[in-house]
């Protein structure tokens, strides 16, 4: 690699994260948010632009600012759909699912959600959890996230925590 090669590359670098910075300001956190599969493929797809806008030669700094703000834009245009219609949000976001609801395994829910139960106890373990008993719920959440609500008290979990998780 040259002196200028180096260069360039590092001029590249700021250029690209003052654009994301940029944009992220105006688009807002979201930009970054893991709420939902769009989120998650809108990441990863901003991480694919902006490595080869830095290291693609072929790849100029207005392509790839204008392929940012493509991806960007279309994740808040589809995060809004999800927000303002019902057939939108059941179209493109998945339903959490219990994994666990009252100390009892949903074997069915860990077949369709393709989690193991090894995954499920390390989950379990993670939240330290001690015995089976005082599991509230596990929840497959809609981001691939698993959500371990549990306690040995008597409280019980407010209906609204588990608004739209599906549970069979």
């Amino acid at each position: 690699m040259t002196l200028y090669s180096a260069l360039i590359i590092i001029s590249s670098v700021f250029a690209i994260f003052a654009i994301m910075i940029l944009f992220t300001r105006i688009f807002g956190l979201r930009t970054f948010a893991k709420m939902s599969s769009i989120d998650f493929a809108s990441t990863i797809a901003i991480g694919s632009i902006l490595a080869s806008t830095i290291l693609n030669k072929n790849q100029s700094l207005e392509q790839g600012a204008l392929a940012l703000f493509c991806i960007i834009t279309l994740q808040t245009i589809f995060s809004f759909l999800v927000r303002k219609s019902k057939l939108f949000k059941k179209l493109l976001t998945n339903k959490p699912q219990f994994l666990m609801l009252d100390g009892e395994i949903i074997d069915e829910n860990l077949k369709k959600c393709n989690v193991s139960l090894d995954d499920l106890l390390g989950k379990l373990r993670e939240a330290n959890v001690k015995q089976m008993k005082n599991v509230k719920a596990v929840v497959f959440e809609s981001t691939g996230d698993i959500s371990v609500l549990h306690g040995n008290d008597n409280t019980e979990i407010d209906d609204i925590i588990l608004k739209d998780v599906e549970k069979l």
